[in-house]
């Protein structure tokens, strides 16, 4: 028997990337239901003076919020759907972020300048977006929790000799071996194999 072990480093557990996709989107969750509670779903794009927490809000902001926070809690099924979660908040929350700048006027070039300012954002919605940003990003790029298993495999061989059966006549001196008892052969079978005690003489010619 030979036994060979092979170590494997696999990804093991509930990761930390998991339970951080886990807390953004319900953070963002909360934050979606509350601006809808204080905003209704009327002037969807408004400007209106809704704030949460200080965070300038209308329907559509609410709307994007609440959708990133069923994207966190669904992709924080699995350590690779996480960071990938965390791929799309530094993405997206960088352009919203950087977009915010140039609306509330930090950055002065704004070449969307014609869109307004739909989400209704404000210089506290920019923090947010930012750091969400950089939350991401980290998520992104965090080392997964490992753990290294060892596999042990085993194989066995056997080898079968068979040796002929001999009778004790076959071995002299040995009287010890055990024989196998010879059938008896019937009349009718012994006369097919039996040789003919005749021949037929076809009539010949003498040699003179």
């Amino acid at each position: 028997m030979s036994r060979s072990e092979h170590a494997r480093v696999r990804v093991t557990g509930f990761q930390p990337v998991q339970m951080l996709a886990v807390v953004v989107g319900l953070v963002y969750l909360a934050l979606g239901i509350a601006g809808f509670v204080r905003t209704g779903l009327g002037d969807f794009t408004g400007n209106q003076d809704h704030t949460v927490l200080g965070f300038m809000v209308n329907p559509l902001h609410n709307l994007v919020h609440i959708v990133v926070g069923v994207l966190g809690l669904l992709f924080a099924a699995s350590s690779a759907s996480a960071r990938t979660f965390g791929w799309i908040l530094f993405v997206g929350f960088g352009l919203v972020g950087i977009w915010g700048l140039m609306i509330t006027g930090v950055i002065a070039s704004n070449p969307v300048s014609g869109l307004g300012n739909p989400l209704n954002l404000n210089a506290a919605d920019n923090w947010l977006h930012l750091v969400s940003a950089v939350l991401g990003l980290v998520m992104a790029i965090m080392p997964a929790r490992k753990r290294a298993h060892v596999e042990t495999t085993g194989t066995a061989t056997a080898t079968t000799v068979q040796q002929p059966l001999v009778t004790g006549d076959e071995v002299p001196g040995n009287a010890d071996v055990p024989t196998r008892p010879v059938p008896q052969q019937t009349e009718a079978a012994a006369g097919r194999h039996r040789p003919s005690r005749w021949k037929m003489h076809r009539p010949g010619r003498t040699a003179h």
